[in-house]
């Protein structure tokens, strides 16, 4: 269906992740949330319930600007060894990063939320993906850096660029490492919005 009505909304200006619904048939409209992520804090809490409130705060403000609206809310974090790594600063930052989840295996989380205000429908769960990286050269972590493909990635890497490259293997979905989770956005969406693709 394309009715505007039924649509979802996709709370994130993330290129891959309009990249995913894209390719897996949703008819969507994007309308970026303006949550400041810096606000929130991960103290006293797991990394995928952290991940889930980051998705269920961008889907709720974008909600309230269409309450009639399921609103797709997405957070991808990555923890390593308890350590909760989102996006980096800048250049330093991303090779710290690198090479700390390059010489260990790490896990990828998103947290999903949808939400429809007008019949209070607000569902949250996440996905975890274990990764299990290569270990890099510093001439492979220098060139990563400098290409800048790190920008805006949590974790300082984007799986669908890297590959095989930088990891050996991945226990869960590949979506979920690429910032959504396929298989479990369908299983939710299935049950509160039939024939939504």
């Amino acid at each position: 269906m394309d009715d505007s009505t039924t649509r979802i909304v996709l709370a994130s200006a993330s290129p891959r992740r309009r990249d995913l619904l894209t390719q897996a048939g949703y008819v969507f409209d994007v309308v970026p949330s303006d949550v400041d992520e810096e606000a929130f804090s991960a103290d006293g809490c797991s990394s995928a319930r952290y991940a889930e409130l980051l998705a269920l705060a961008k889907a709720r403000r974008v909600a309230s600007r269409c309450p009639d609206r399921i609103v797709l809310g997405a957070d991808t974090i990555v923890d390593c060894e308890g350590e909760i790594i989102g996006k980096p600063a800048d250049e330093r930052d991303a090779e710290r990063i690198t090479r700390k989840l390059f010489s260990r295996p790490h896990e990828v989380i998103t947290g999903l939320a949808l939400v429809r205000l007008a019949d209070g429908v607000e569902i949250v769960r996440s996905d975890v993906t274990t990764v299990y990286p290569r270990e890099l050269s510093d001439e492979q972590i220098a060139g990563h850096i400098a290409g800048r493909t790190w920008e805006g990635k949590a974790g300082a890497y984007g799986i669908q660029e890297t590959g095989d490259e930088f990891v050996e293997r991945i226990e869960g979905s590949f979506t979920n490492v690429m910032g959504l989770p396929m298989e479990l956005l369908q299983q939710l969406l299935a049950g509160i919005l039939p024939g939504s693709r």
